[in-house]
């Protein structure tokens, strides 16, 4: 879902950060804010949102276009206004998709802090 770092790479930037003369505060720091962009970033490409909003748009276009649709044209689908109920079932389709979005968020997983014990590689 999103994009997280490796321990070996968080542990290598931690290190380089450290080299470079910064703080510990200022490393964890910058890790916070790389993961909360992370975060936001699996947030804003859910899967769910694209095809939520892709079948809600096509649903509103077909609903309307259904209930606009002449006597011939519901008379060559055999008395069956097809826009109408394709439209209708595409709308539903796309606001389950973006219900279920919002019941069910994304989460980034938790990341892995490094035990005390553990050194950092060289």
């Amino acid at each position: 879902m999103s994009e997280q770092f490796e321990p070996d790479e968080r542990a290598t930037a931690a290190e380089r950060l450290r080299r470079a003369g910064y703080s510990e505060a200022d490393v964890q720091r910058e890790v916070t804010e790389l993961e909360e962009k992370s975060e936001t970033a699996a947030r804003i490409f859910d899967l769910r949102r694209i095809i939520g909003g892709l079948f809600v748009l096509y649903g509103v276009i077909l609903t309307i276009t259904g209930m606009t649709d002449s006597d011939a044209e519901i008379d060559r689908a055999q008395g069956i206004n097809i826009n109408l109920w394709t439209g209708l079932g595409m709308l539903a389709l796309g606001l389950f998709f973006l219900l279920w979005l919002w019941l069910r968020p994304v989460s980034a997983p938790a990341p892995r802090l490094p035990l005390p014990e553990e050194e950092l590689p060289e």
